[in-house]
């Protein structure tokens, strides 16, 4: 059984930061590729971030220059760290990961954690 835990989500002045983390456990055998998502109310899941295995990185346009995603693969462990956060950052951000564990590569949700930036 997989599972990813993401925390770290809270409210936070504009300008701000914080720093999400999440981790998947179970019997995992490799992870391609980790990322967050957000989904405000009202619209859809959107791409925040991802980071492949070997490092690369992928950004939404709108948080280019204020987000940075990193890994930790010795613990299967994705972190995106937040700064200079603006009132429309305000979600529910949920980790991905897609990974293979006793079968081929499928796709895995965190149960999400809420970010909120006041003006």
């Amino acid at each position: 059984q997989v599972q990813l835990v993401d925390s770290g989500g809270g409210l936070v002045q504009a300008g701000g930061s914080l720093r999400l983390s999440c981790a998947a456990s179970g019997s995992i055998f490799s992870i391609h590729l980790m990322g967050w998502y957000r989904q405000a109310p009202g619209k859809q899941r959107e791409l925040v971030a991802r980071i492949t295995s070997d490092g690369s990185t992928d950004y939404a346009d709108s948080v280019k220059g204020r987000f940075t995603i990193s890994r930790d693969n010795a613990k299967n462990t994705v972190y995106l760290q937040m700064n200079s956060l603006k009132p429309e950052d305000t979600a529910v951000y949920y980790c991905n990961a897609l990974l293979a564990a006793l079968g081929p590569y499928k796709n895995y949700w965190g149960q999400g954690t809420q970010v909120t930036v006041s003006s």
